[in-house]
C-alpha cells in the first residue's frame, strides 16, 4: 500500500529531528573532502619542489653557458683588436713590417677567427664600404651574438618556464592547504554540534560549518585538479 503524504512528511521530520545523523553524515562528507584537498595540496607541493629543482639546475646550466659565451666573446674582441693592429702594420711604410705583419695576420685569424666571428667579419666590412662615416662592430652583428648567446638564451627561457610552474603549483599548494584548515574547523564545528545537547545551539554550530564548508568547497573547485 503507498505510503500517504502524511507518513512522508513525518520520515522527513523524524530525519531532520535526528540531528546525530545528520551530523554524522555530515562528518563523513567533510572528511572526504578534507582527505582529498589534503592530497591535493600535497601533489602540488610535490610538483612545487620538482619544478623548483628542475628550475634551479637549468639556471645554473643556463649560467654556465653564458659565462663560457661572455668568455669567447672577450677573447673575440681581444682577436678584432689584434687583427685591426696587424691591419695598421700592414699598411704601413716598411715592407718589412708589414709582411711580418701579414704573417701574424694570417696566423692569427686562422687560428683564432670562428666561423661565426669570421661571418661577423665579413658583415662589419660591407657595412663599413656602404657606410664609411660610421664604424660598425662585428660583434654588433645579431647572427654572431645569436650565435655565441642563443643556447645561453634558450636555457634561460626553459629555466625561467620551470621556475613558474613551481610558483604556480606553490600558489596552488598554499590555496588548498588554507582551504584543508577551513574544512578542519568545520569538523571541529560538527564535532561540537554532536556532543551538546542544545538543539538550538545544534543548528547553528549546524549551519556554520556547513557554510565554511561550502566555501572552503567553493574555492577548492577553482583550483585545476592535478593527479601525479
Amino acid at each position: 500500500m503507498p505510503e500517504t503524504s502524511d507518513a512522508v512528511s513525518s520520515r522527513r521530520h523524524s530525519f531532520f529531528e535526528d540531528l546525530q545523523l545528520l551530523i554524522v553524515i555530515l562528518l563523513g562528507v567533510v572528511s572526504v573532502a578534507t582527505a582529498y584537498v589534503s592530497f591535493e595540496a600535497a601533489l602540488y607541493g610535490g610538483q612545487q619542489a620538482a619544478a623548483y629543482s628542475r628550475g634551479g639546475a637549468a639556471q645554473t646550466e643556463a649560467e654556465s653557458i653564458y659565462l663560457e659565451a661572455n668568455q669567447q666573446y672577450v677573447q673575440d674582441a681581444e682577436t678584432l683588436t689584434r687583427l685591426s693592429e696587424y691591419q695598421i702594420e700592414m699598411e704601413g711604410t716598411d715592407p718589412d713590417v708589414a709582411a711580418a705583419a701579414s704573417e701574424k695576420y694570417d696566423q692569427l685569424y686562422f687560428t683564432s677567427v670562428s666561423e661565426d666571428l669570421d661571418a661577423a667579419i665579413a658583415w662589419a666590412q660591407a657595412e663599413n664600404e656602404a657606410d664609411p662615416t660610421a664604424y660598425t662592430d662585428p660583434q654588433a652583428s645579431e647572427d654572431y651574438q645569436y650565435a655565441l648567446f642563443g643556447a645561453w638564451s634558450d636555457a634561460d627561457t626553459a629555466a625561467k618556464a620551470l621556475l613558474a610552474q613551481g610558483d604556480e603549483a606553490n600558489q596552488y599548494s598554499d590555496r588548498l592547504t588554507l582551504n584543508t584548515v577551513l574544512m578542519a574547523i568545520a569538523l571541529f564545528l560538527l564535532g561540537i554540534a554532536a556532543v551538546i545537547r542544545n538543539r538550538r545551539a545544534q543548528w547553528i554550530l549546524i549551519g556554520v560549518s556547513s557554510a565554511i564548508f561550502l566555501l572552503a568547497l567553493g574555492l577548492t573547485v577553482i583550483v585545476p585538479f592535478t593527479w601525479f
